[in-house]
């Protein structure tokens, strides 16, 4: 069982990719997001801490971030880390407690990011998330679900995500560039066909 970092930017496909990566291989499929969330909702300690932070407007600093990960992983192996590390720190703090075998970068650009996630539509009544290019409702503009209206969020906005990826790649390419050294990252072109894409980040990983 090997340990593997998935990184791309928003719109890369991360989450997507990695659901049927970790079903394929059994891998634990661990995000700091879905981590972070679920800490915060339980009250624990570091749930409670991270809180704090946020409730402050302030990024959760990376040694609770570090924390969470370390109590769910506890030295197993068989770790699909989705979207994490995001800082050299995080990267750091990770190779002491769950030494990472491979690095797959899903490289897109930004003209595709933005088209993908421009598309995004979601139910204002029920949060159901459609994709006008990939994932199109029924009817135009209704949730196929509850029939509530669809609306785009702020942040999916062409100008409010062109920002984003840009400072995706300013902040994470030390990052690319710490695996890279390191002999552990591969690149994946993610502007391909999501079957495409899917074979060959699984051909990588087994390799």
């Amino acid at each position: 069982m090997r340990n593997v970092v998935l990184l791309g930017p928003p719109g890369a496909g991360k989450g997507t990719l990695a659901a049927r990566l970790s079903q394929e291989l059994g891998l634990l499929h661990l995000s700091t997001g879905d981590v972070l969330r679920d800490e915060v909702a339980r009250g624990t300690e570091l749930g409670r801490l991270a809180q704090g932070y946020m409730s402050r407007g302030e990024l959760v600093p990376d040694e609770v971030i570090l924390a969470m990960v370390r109590e769910r992983v506890d030295g197993r192996r068989g770790v699909l880390f989705d979207g994490f590390p995001r800082t050299l720190a995080q990267a750091k703090g990770l190779a002491a407690f769950a030494p990472v075998d491979v690095v797959v970068f899903l490289a897109i650009a930004k003209d595709e990011v933005v088209r993908r996630l421009s598309s995004r539509r979601v139910c204002a009544s029920c949060g159901a998330v459609y994709n006008l290019i990939t994932q199109p409702p029924q009817v135009a503009g209704q949730c196929d679900r509850c029939g509530g209206d669809l609306v785009q969020r702020p942040d999916d906005r062409p100008d409010v995500i062109a920002r984003r990826f840009e400072v995706y790649e300013r902040d994470s390419a030390p990052l690319v560039d710490h695996y890279a050294r390191q002999g552990l990252l591969v690149r994946v072109d993610a502007g391909r066909p999501p079957e495409a894409v899917f074979a060959d980040v699984l051909a990588k990983i087994q390799g």
